[in-house]
């Protein structure tokens, strides 16, 4: 079949992604060189096989990457860095040339591509669209001392990579680099990023603070139009206004929605027009003659000076993108729209702003490309194992198809791949409004209200945002919405930031709420048929993010479960088991476990958490020894509903002992989810570890756990 032959007149990097046939496929020859790659070679496998051959060229450099059949090797070559192996701190970026910061900015995609991408899978775009902004905000600014507060976890990656902590990122497990902003990790972290939508906000308190305090740092909040649809940024923008302390807000505006029909609309553009118009709103001379304006009119009289801010406003909203004049209405100062891949633009507008000293917020309005890196524009999600998530949506769909009335809310950050097979499906019953929780609750709880079947879909940490929607506008009201809370319990790399450690409680404690979990992908299905048949108050269920128990598993048509009434799985005898959701499952594990030393213990799956199954909990207790319930939640969950009652039913009074296992009382940090179950206390050899204590066999439990 011949060869192929690219020839440079720089030097070559080459970086294999699998191994060749023959060590004489690739030959390099000396500068300037030629790459001579065999195609017989490449091909001479089964097509099927393989994967692509690429070749890519970088700034200062080329390489070859070929990927070849069955493996997902990757060779451990390292690109060179210069420029950033040069910076030990951010400071250093001022010594940098604004084509020097370019260069850097290469060096800096190449390095995140390289350490992330190809380990995680995830599409780094995000991360790939804030490298300039953020090289320009560490070049004006002097962090540490100047606070830049960040809101999407996606956006810090740069940042990271300049605090030098990139080399612990990808690992994302125990005693990594955090996959978020945290104090306690860097000095140059201002404030932590959690669920989005903060940074304003707490931007706000240090800028005020800075003020009570005399102080004359800086403070920079940098938001994206994800987290800034969130009701929080608006009540901080406004507040902002009113106090009229000086902060710079940074809206990275990407440019992507969560509605294709909006992408489609008209959007904020870039050209030479908008870049000097952003330079003369920035610049001293055009503020003080605003400033000097406003002063005159006042004099003048209010008329005339409600008549010229109109005017400004009008004219300021001729000249800048749809909707630039609402920031204004809020109080601040509207500059932009700023090309965000421009680095000489954005260091231009920010040194101006910064240079501010009685201005008030501002608004720096930057325009940003997720897409400008294609060769990572996609998630590669490979699934060897079904999720749970799969099973729900599956089941959904089946009970969607007999029941036109259900219809499904989702919010959160992200909306599990999964649920696009509802959302082709039903396209007209499905909505997805983003990070707008309590919005989406009472969203809900009014479709509920029009006589349909909501089942509102949000992961359980940021179910946590919505609480008061779900007390006032769901339970007292008792109107039937199903809440559906994903990622319960641990969630391995994510940590405590989407932990759903809180749900059991918050919810199991509301009057007319039912309160479920399945122990398996049999019990999902059977619960999503309970909730569509519930009608007269809410219910909830939660399920864990991981894999289903049986492999192979083909959803059935779901049945709806009794409310209130649990099962046993083992008979047994002296110690009862009784888990809760995903628990069950390592309470069987923990069978097993004991079975091998000798002893039949009972395990049983409570189901529901309210109404508690009390016949169930009243039997276990009066023919065992020992009753043991856990959960993969906070303490005042589960097992604080069991012990409420077998305190006022009189068992405590007999020989019943009982020992809950729940999640610590703290916050687990990034690690694999089975490292997290075993600090958690979890795992079916803590388990089986308790019950051996409990029997007073205290050294077969220490040989256990060892």
């Amino acid at each position: 079949m011949g060869s192929a032959s690219i020839g440079y007149q720089i030097g070559i990097s080459a970086r294999f992604y699998g191994n060749f046939n023959l060590s004489s496929d690739v030959t390099v020859s000396s500068l300037p060189c030629k790459v001579d790659v065999s195609i017989k070679s490449l091909f001479s496998a089964p097509s099927s096989t393989h994967k692509a051959f690429e070749i890519q060229e970088c700034s200062n450099r080329a390489r070859v990457c070929c990927s070849l059949p069955n493996t997902d090797e990757y060779c451990d070559e390292k690109f060179e860095t210069p420029i950033l192996d040069s910076i030990e701190t951010p400071l250093q970026l001022k010594n940098l040339s604004v084509k020097e910061l370019k260069l850097l900015a290469d060096e800096i995609r190449t390095e995140l591509h390289s350490v992330l991408w190809k380990k995680t899978q995830k599409s780094m775009n995000p991360s790939f669209a804030a490298i300039e902004l953020t090289l320009a905000l560490h070049y004006v600014f002097r962090a540490p001392v100047d606070n830049i507060l960040w809101d999407a976890v996606e956006q810090t990656y740069a940042h990271k990579v300049l605090t030098r902590r990139w080399s612990a990122i990808p690992s994302r497990q125990k005693n990594g680099t955090s996959g978020v902003t945290s104090q306690l990790e860097s000095e140059y972290d201002s404030f932590g990023t959690g669920h989005g939508c903060n940074s304003i906000s707490a931007g706000l308190g240090l800028a005020v603070a800075r003020d009570i305090k005399g102080k004359r740092d800086r403070v920079v909040a940098v938001i994206d139009n994800v987290t800034i649809t969130a009701g929080q940024a608006y009540e901080a923008m406004s507040n902002a206004g009113y106090l009229d302390s000086n902060m710079i807000v940074i809206l990275n505006d990407s440019r992507h929605s969560l509605h294709p029909n909006m992408e489609e609309g008209s959007k904020a553009s870039i050209n030479a027009l908008s870049s000097i118009m952003s330079k003369i709103q920035s610049s001293k001379i055009f503020r003080k003659f605003r400033k000097l304006a406003k002063a005159m009119t006042k004099r003048i009289g209010k008329g005339m000076y409600e008549w010229a801010a109109k005017v400004d406003e009008y004219a300021r909203g001729m000249v800048g993108p749809t909707g630039s004049t609402l920031f204004e209405e809020l109080g601040l100062y509207y500059i932009g729209p700023v090309d965000g891949h421009n680095i000489e633009d954005l260091v231009c507008v920010l040194r101006e702003v910064s240079s501010l000293d009685s201005m008030g917020p501002v608004l720096v309005h930057v325009i940003t490309e997720e897409n400008r890196d294609a060769e990572t524009g996609k998630n590669i999600v490979v699934k060897d194992r079904r999720t749970y998530s799969d099973c729900f949506v599956e089941a959904l769909v089946m009970e969607a198809e007999k029941d036109r009335d259900i219809v499904v809310v989702h919010a959160g950050m992200e909306m599990d791949p999964s649920l696009l097979t509802f959302q082709e499906r039903f396209p007209d019953r499905f909505f997805n409004v983003g990070m707008a929780e309590q919005h989406a609750v009472t969203f809900s709880a009014g479709l509920s209200s029009g006589g349909l079947k909501p089942f509102c879909i949000i992961p359980s940490a940021f179910l946590q945002r919505a609480y008061d929607q779900v007390v006032h506008d769901v339970d007292r009201q008792r109107k039937a919405v199903r809440f559906v809370i994903t990622s319960a319990g641990l969630v391995g790399s994510d940590g405590p930031v989407q932990c759903g450690a809180f749900d059991i409680a918050f919810m199991s404690s509301l009057p007319n709420m039912i309160a479920m979990a399945p122990a398996d992908e049999d019990e999902l299905v059977n619960m999503v048929a309970t909730a569509a048949y519930v009608t007269d108050r809410p219910v909830c269920f939660r399920f864990p993010r991981g894999s289903i128990v049986n492999r192979n598993y083909l959803v059935p048509t779901g049945l709806p479960i009794e409310i209130g009434r649990g099962r046993v799985l083992v008979e047994g005898q002296d110690v009862a088991l009784l888990g809760y959701g995903a628990m069950v499952q390592n309470c069987l594990h923990a069978h097993s476990l004991l079975s091998k030393l000798g002893l039949n213990v009972t395990v049983a799956d409570a189901r529901f958490c309210k109404p508690l199954d009390i016949k169930l909990v009243r039997d276990l207790c009066q023919n065992h020894k020992f009753l043991i319930t856990v959960e993969e939640g906070c303490v005042g969950g589960f097992g604080s509903h069991v012990a409420q009652f077998i305190a006022l039913d009189g068992q405590l009074d007999g020989n019943i002992k009982w020992r809950p296992i729940v999640l610590p009382d703290g916050y687990i940090e990034e690690a694999s989810p089975r490292e997290q179950l075993a600090l958690a206390g979890l795992t079916g050899h803590h388990i089986a570890a308790t019950a051996l204590s409990l029997l007073g066999r205290t050294r077969e439990a220490l040989l256990l756990m060892s």
